[in-house]
C-alpha cells in the first residue's frame, strides 16, 4: 500500500506559476512502483476528472493538450516525491489537483487533492 500526499496548491494570478508536490510514504516496493506510473489529474469546477500529466512505464512522460508547453511533471526517486512545475497558469487551470497511479485511480482511491485557483 502507498499513501499519496499533494501539496503546493494555492492562489496565483493568470500567467504565474505553481509547483506541487506529491510525498508517496508506504513501502519501498509499491512506492518505487507507484511513482513510476504517477499521474498528476485535476477536477475542474462542474466537470470530471482528467488526466493533466503522467509517467508511463517506458519512462516518457504524457501531457493533456491543454497544458502542452506549459506543465512539467517530474519525480525525485529518492524524495519520494511527484513533482508538477505549472507556468503560464490561466484561470481554466483552476481545479482540485491530486497525483495518483493508473490502478489506485480506477479503484476509485483518491487523495485530498490541492486546490489551485488561477484569478484573471
Amino acid at each position: 500500500q502507498v499513501q499519496l500526499v499533494e501539496s503546493g496548491g494555492g492562489l496565483v494570478q493568470a500567467g504565474g506559476s505553481l509547483r506541487l508536490s506529491c510525498a508517496a510514504s508506504g513501502s519501498i516496493f509499491s512506492i518505487n512502483l507507484s511513482i513510476n506510473v504517477m499521474g498528476w489529474y485535476r477536477q475542474a469546477p462542474g466537470k470530471q476528472r482528467e488526466l493533466v500529466a503522467g509517467f508511463s512505464r517506458g519512462g516518457s512522460t504524457n501531457y493533456a493538450d491543454s497544458v502542452k508547453g506549459r506543465f512539467t511533471i517530474s519525480r525525485d526517486n529518492a524524495k519520494n516525491t511527484v513533482y508538477l512545475q505549472m507556468n503560464s497558469l490561466k484561470p481554466e487551470d483552476t481545479g482540485v489537483y491530486y497525483c495518483n497511479t493508473p490502478r489506485r485511480a480506477g479503484s476509485g482511491s483518491w487523495g485530498q487533492g490541492t486546490q489551485v485557483t488561477v484569478s484573471s
